[in-house]
C-alpha cells in the first residue's frame, strides 16, 4: 500500500524522473538503439539525462533499460540514478520503474516520465512543468499547440478528411504525475490488459485531466535520421545542459 498521508515534519515532496530507455528504434535504421546513438559530445541519452541530473528540483532518476545494456553500470556522482529492466511496451517499461520506487516514495511525490530520445529539453521548460503543477492534485504534461493543418489519410494514400485543429495539442515530455496517482492508472490499464502510449492516457482512463503546460517545438522524440541532424543544430545552438534558458 502507498502511503497517502505526510507526517508533520517528514521530508519534502520528492521529484523523480523515469526514464523509458528500452526502445530498438526500428525507423532509424541503424544496429544501435537510437538512445545509444552520438549527438553532440555524448550520447542521445545522454542529452535526455542531463537536465534532470542538473535540476535542483530532482531528486533522483530511474534508468529502465533492456537487459544488458551498457548504461546499468553508469554511475553518476551527483545524485542517485537506479536501473530495472524494461517491459514488452512503454506502459509497462514506466510501472516496472515506479516499482523500484514503492518502498522510497509517498503517493504525494512527484514522477516525471521522459523519452529517452527527447535530447532538447530546456530547463526553462522543466521549470515550467514543476512551478506549474506544484500544487495540483494530479499532474500534467508538456505539449505544444497543433499548427500545421491536419489530414486524415485512407489505406489507398487518399485525404479522407482535413481535421479542426482547434483546441489539439502535440504531446511532449516530461509527463509529470503523482506517484500514487500514476501507480493506480497503470495499474488498472495493466490489469486489464492494455497499452496506453502515453502517462497521460492512462490518467485519461481513469476519468483524470492532466494540466496541458506550454512546452517549446524544440523538443523533438528522435525517431528518423534526419531528426538527430535537427538535434545536433538545437544542441550547438543552446547553453550547456541550460537548453537555451529562456529563448522562444
Amino acid at each position: 500500500m502507498i502511503r497517502r498521508v505526510r507526517p508533520v515534519n517528514e521530508r519534502p515532496v520528492q521529484h523523480w524522473a523515469v526514464i523509458p530507455a528500452g526502445g530498438c528504434g526500428q525507423r532509424m535504421g541503424g544496429d544501435i538503439a537510437k538512445q545509444h546513438l552520438p549527438l553532440a559530445g555524448d550520447t542521445v541519452l545522454g542529452h535526455s539525462l542531463a537536465p534532470f541530473l542538473a535540476h535542483s528540483d530532482i531528486d533522483g532518476v530511474v534508468l529502465v533499460l533492456p537487459a544488458k545494456d551498457p548504461w546499468a553500470k553508469v554511475e553518476p556522482d551527483v545524485k542517485p540514478m537506479l536501473t530495472t529492466v524494461g517491459g514488452r511496451e512503454r506502459c509497462h517499461s514506466v510501472f516496472n520503474g515506479l516499482q523500484l520506487l514503492r518502498e522510497r516514495l509517498q503517493f504525494d511525490d512527484w514522477i516525471l516520465v521522459h523519452d529517452a530520445a527527447r535530447p532538447c529539453l530546456r530547463s526553462a521548460d522543466l521549470d515550467r512543468l514543476i512551478s506549474t503543477l506544484a500544487r495540483d492534485p494530479i499532474g500534467g504534461l508538456l505539449a505544444v499547440p497543433v499548427r500545421d493543418t491536419l489530414k486524415r489519410g485512407g489505406i489507398d494514400g487518399r485525404v479522407c478528411e482535413t481535421v479542426p485543429r482547434a483546441g489539439l495539442w502535440q504531446a511532449q515530455t516530461p509527463q509529470m504525475f503523482r506517484f500514487g496517482v500514476l501507480w493506480s492508472a497503470l495499474e488498472t490499464v495493466l490489469s486489464r490488459g492494455l497499452t496506453v502510449t502515453d502517462e497521460a492516457a492512462a490518467i485519461e482512463a481513469q476519468g483524470g485531466r492532466p494540466v496541458l503546460v506550454p512546452g517549446h517545438p524544440s523538443n523533438l522524440k528522435i525517431t528518423h535520421p534526419e531528426d538527430l541532424e535537427l538535434a545536433s543544430l538545437l544542441l550547438d545552438r543552446s547553453v550547456p545542459y541550460d537548453r537555451a534558458g529562456s529563448e522562444t
